[in-house]
């Protein structure tokens, strides 16, 4: 499988019964292969941004966090696959290839974010990463220990 960044993917529960980090989403709920993941591909780790159609659980987060901060990148609104969506960069996690279980697909065609969204999304990531360099740390999972663990697994 060739994986791509701005493709979305399913992942394996292999992953999280490996990893058993609290702060990673839940895989699986009601039965359904859930959530899908926007994907970023940087050399042998992929970065998996989960994704949610639950619009109005995080409308208010995001209005809470720009009364109070002026913006939120760590949580974004837009459409994808023309559908509403939740874009939860505070929940990504790094991972690898060897983990996924299928790309994301909608009549047989694989899902894929405009490219303008795409940079966007790269973009709040990469504010995210630096923040966290600073000592500021808004992603859920341990993204360090995981990060450790996909590269030991690569050696």
């Amino acid at each position: 499988m060739q994986v791509q960044t701005g493709y979305i993917y399913h992942i394996k529960d292999e992953f999280f019964d490996k990893i058993n980090d609290k702060g990673l989403m839940i895989n699986h709920e009601n039965g359904r292969s859930r959530p899908t993941y926007f994907t970023i591909k940087d050399k042998d780790i992929l970065w998996f941004i989960p994704l949610s159609s639950k619009i109005s659980k995080y409308k208010p987060i995001i209005d809470k966090k720009i009364k109070k901060y002026r913006s939120c990148k760590s949580i974004m609104i837009r459409e994808i696959a023309n559908k509403p969506s939740v874009i939860l960069l505070q929940n990504a996690f790094p991972t690898l290839e060897k983990y996924i279980d299928h790309v994301h697909t909608i009549n047989g065609a694989p899902v894929r974010v405009a490219d303008n969204l795409r940079d966007e999304i790269l973009e709040n990531f990469h504010s995210l990463l630096a923040l966290k360099k600073q000592g500021i740390n808004l992603f859920f999972a341990d993204i360090d220990k995981i990060k450790e663990r996909m590269l030991e697994e690569i050696k």
